[in-house]
This record gives C-alpha cells, sequence and structure tokens, in this order.
C-alpha cells in the first residue's frame, strides 16, 4: 500500500496506515463477537469510516457511471486538492456490493474517496472489485447514469447540479443553501465541512451557488418527473438559517419550496426537510407547507461532548431546548414522521471524546432510549473525519491526527440501534426504502440494513 505523502503521514497514520490483513482481521473479530450482525453491515461500516481507494483502472472504469455529486457535505478523506488521480471527478456516488470471494449481499455504500484506505476498488479482467489485502471481497456494481442527468436547464445549468439523486436514485437531494450560518470557530459544527465544501467545490470550478433559485429547482423536478420513475422521497436541507435569508427565517425559506413542490406536483415524492430543532410554531409552517418527515438532527447525545461540538446550537437553542422541540414535533408530524440525525462515532473524536467504544455507545444509547421510548425513531451518518472539518485542522494544526471511531464503536452501535428499535416495537423508518441485509438503499450507514425484516414484507 502506498503511504501518504511525508507533510501528512504524523496526521494520518493512525488514521489510514491499518494493513489490509488487519482490517481483515479485525472484521473476522467483530462476527465472532457479534454473530448476529450482518458481515455486510460490518463491510459497510468499515468503508464509510475509512473510505475507498481507486486504481487508476477502477477510476477509467468508473467514468461511464453515476459520479459523486459532492451535494452537500464533502464526505471525502483528503481535500480534492490533494486527489492525484482527481478521483474526485471520476469517483461514483455510490457502489453495490455483491457476490464475489465474500458472497455478500447486495449492499449499497456511500463513496467517501481516501486514496490510502485498505479497502480498494480495483479491476479482475473486465470486472470491477473490492479488495483488501490479498482477498479480493466482493463485485462492485455501479449506478448508470440516469437519462435526467444528460440534461440542463434552460439557462445552462445542469440538473443534476440542481436536483441530484442518492440512495442509488430513491432520493432527490435538495441542498437549497449551500452554506451554514453556524460559522466561525465559536459557531459552526467542529465535524462539519459544508462551509469548506462549498469554497473547495467553487475552486474546482463545479456550478455551484450559495442559493438554488426556486424555479430551477422547480425545472429541473420537471424535467427528473419526466423521464425517472425510481425516486421516492426528496430532501429539503443546506445550512442552519440564524438570523436570515432572502430575508426570511430559517422554516419560512425551506417552506416556500415545499410548498411550491406539492402545488407543482403532488404527491409525487415523499417530502422530508431537515432543518435545525426549531420551535412549535416554525414547525407548523413546514407541516402546513406540505413536509411529512421532519429531521431536527441532534448530531450527538452526550452532555458534556455537545457543547464541545455543537457550538452554535448549544449558543442559538442548547441541547435541553433541542431535544424539547424534537419531542414536541410528534404532535405536529406524528411520533414515527420525527427522524434525527446524529453523526456517529464524533463520541470518540480527539481530544475530548471517549476512549473506550463500549462506554461511547453507552453514552450514546441513553440517547437512543430517550427518543424511542417516546416513538421518535433516530437515524445516523457514520462520521469520517473530512480533512477541511474544525475536528481535523486543529489536530493537524497541533502535529495531531484525528482517526475515526473503531470499527468496534459501529458494531456496538448497530446492536444497541437494533436492539432499542426492536424493544419499543417501532416501525421502519419512513422515507429511506426497503430495509434488511440485501434490500437496504440508505448509503451512510447500517442502521436501515440491520432491521430484520421477513422476506414476504421485502
Amino acid at each position: 500500500m502506498n503511504l501518504p505523502p511525508e507533510s501528512h503521514a504524523g496526521a494520518s497514520q493512525d488514521l489510514f496506515l491499518t494493513q489490509g490483513e488487519e482490517r481483515l482481521e479485525d472484521v473476522s473479530r467483530l462476527r465472532g463477537m457479534f454473530p448476529d450482525l450482518p458481515v455486510e453491515a460490518l463491510v459497510k461500516e468499515d468503508l464509510l469510516r475509512l473510505g475507498i481507494s481507486f486504481s487508476a483502472e477502477a477510476l477509467k472504469y468508473c467514468d461511464d457511471y453515476k459520479r459523486k455529486s459532492y451535494f452537500i457535505f464533502s464526505f471525502d478523506m483528503v481535500p480534492i486538492d490533494e486527489m492525484a488521480q482527481d478521483e474526485n471527478l471520476s469517483a461514483p456516488e455510490e457502489i453495490q456490493l455483491i457476490g464475489g470471494g465474500w458472497n455478500l449481499r447486495r449492499t449499497t455504500v456511500s463513496v467517501r474517496v481516501n486514496p490510502y484506505s485498505p479497502w480498494r476498488a480495483d479491476m479482475e479482467g473486465d470486472q470491477l472489485v473490492l479488495t483488501c489485502g490479498d482477498q479480493s471481497i466482493s463485485q462492485i456494481d455501479l449506478q448508470p447514469v440516469p437519462e435526467y442527468y444528460q440534461e440542463t436547464l434552460e439557462n445552462g445549468q445542469p440538473v443534476h447540479e440542481v436536483a441530484p439523486t442518492i440512495e442509488w436514485g430513491y432520493l432527490v437531494y435538495l441542498t437549497v443553501y449551500r452554506k451554514c450560518q453556524y460559522f466561525g470557530f465559536k459557531e459552526e459544527c467542529r465535524f462539519c465541512d459544508i462551509n469548506e465544501n462549498y469554497r473547495q467545490q467553487v475552486k474546482a470550478g463545479r456550478p455551484y451557488r450559495t442559493v438554488k433559485p426556486l424555479d430551477e429547482v422547480l425545472e429541473a423536478l420537471a424535467i427528473l418527473d419526466r423521464v425517472n420513475s425510481s425516486s421516492k422521497a426528496y430532501t429539503l436541507t443546506g445550512g442552519s438559517v440564524t438570523r436570515s435569508l432572502k430575508g426570511q427565517g430559517e422554516a419560512e425559506f425551506y417552506a416556500n419550496y415545499a410548498r411550491a413542490i406539492e402545488e407543482r406536483f403532488p404527491g409525487r415524492w415523499i417530502p422530508k426537510a431537515v432543518t435545525q430543532a426549531l420551535p412549535e410554531d416554525e414547525q407548523q409552517i413546514l407541516k402546513d407547507a406540505g413536509i411529512q418527515i421532519y429531521h431536527p438532527n441532534y448530531e450527538i447525545w452526550d452532555e458534556e461532548l455537545f457543547p464541545i461540538l455543537c457550538p452554535g446550537k448549544t449558543a442559538y437553542v442548547g441541547r435541553d431546548e433541542w431535544h424539547r422541540r424534537i419531542i414536541a414535533a410528534t404532535d405536529i408530524f406524528g411520533a414515527e414522521n420525527v427522524i434525527p440525525n446524529f453523526v456517529a462515532g464524533i463520541e470518540m473524536s480527539r481530544p475530548h471524546g471517549y476512549t473506550d467504544p463500549e462506554k461511547a455507545v453507552e453514552s450514546t444509547r441513553e440517547g437512543l432510549q430517550f427518543f424511542m421510548s417516546q416513538g421518535v425513531c433516530p437515524r445516523f451518518t457514520v462520521w469520517c473525519p473530512e480533512p477541511l472539518s474544525p475536528l481535523v485542522v486543529e489536530r493537524k494544526n497541533a502535529g495531531e491526527g484525528q482517526p475515526p471511531a473503531p470499527l468496534e464503536y459501529h458494531a456496538r452501535l448497530l446492536v444497541a440501534w437494533r436492539d432499542c428499535h426492536r424493544e419499543h416495537g417501532l416501525p421502519v423508518p419512513p422515507g429511506y426504502g426497503p430495509p434488511g441485509a440485501g434490500n437496504a438503499i440508505f448509503s451512510v450507514s447500517s442502521f436501515m440494513d440491520v432491521i430484520e425484516v421477513d422476506a414476504k414484507d421485502v
């Protein structure tokens, strides 16, 4: 395996430089510890936390398929200017693992570029495969370029920059505000790179704009509706609005889009919105605009770590009030439709986080019990330490690394989430596609993969 440049060796050694054989031993160890976890979920979580590298031949093969759109965050382990193979221009949005040496059930995984990852996409003859160490793990399937991705708006804007799809085409991701007003050292969430990703994408030549005009969103959706039948839901999202945007508060800004979409395309997609935990009157604005599923992301449960990692959310709303508003949202949207996200793994970020995976998951389990006991079902995204995020930049400046949480943490979390979900008899979270190993298409964590369902229900 190639080592990273000397300038990054110190910051990356405990993050990237694990040999493939060690990774496979770790997966094997955890399969023994948690035999009822699908092996597919363990591989998926490791790919999400460590990223994937590509051979030159693999990247060339990927050129003909749907590429990574960088729809909100970078979700990469190195910045664009350190991608020696221009992976940002060729890497796929997602991959599906299937069959191969490990005989994996079809598993959808978001691609996080890391040229130093032991998990590698390579060619075996004319087949793209996932390898680790000297083992060929599985075949890799890629998503063809959607027909509507070939089209442009009347003003020449590419449709896929306005309304990209993820989750293998299931979800239309409408990042209508590409920045966040939690800005600067005292406000921005420490794990987040939304503002820095905006800057690097603009620098790299992508046609990014801070706000996507409503008329362009409607035009893009009209094209998508005409030629695409696989998309089932859309998410309205972007950065937080702490002051005003286009003369509006956060709820009204996003509600304008939802209202127009639902009027133009009634019932076409399941409408979802990711915002802050808003006061009830502002939640009602979103509901009245047509939003069905509400994602007021709480990021991390731990009482001591929340203000450290989410200083802006602490200052403007506060942890207790954030939680109160999430529960209050059940009266407006219905408990099953309130699905807050947390970033799995930041509990173990340095220098303030846990060092023991079991204790880290114990803390997070407390939050799962709090919400699930009241009918709210949190989901999670696997944290990868994005190089332009404050957590990584600050450690790099100090000559230290910022490794992801170990795979054991993620295995324990999957067990805790699944068991808590089962204990409280909660339904399959709506708006995420099919559940179960071999069926789930949610790509940035394995929570949908570990939901056990009868074959007849899939």
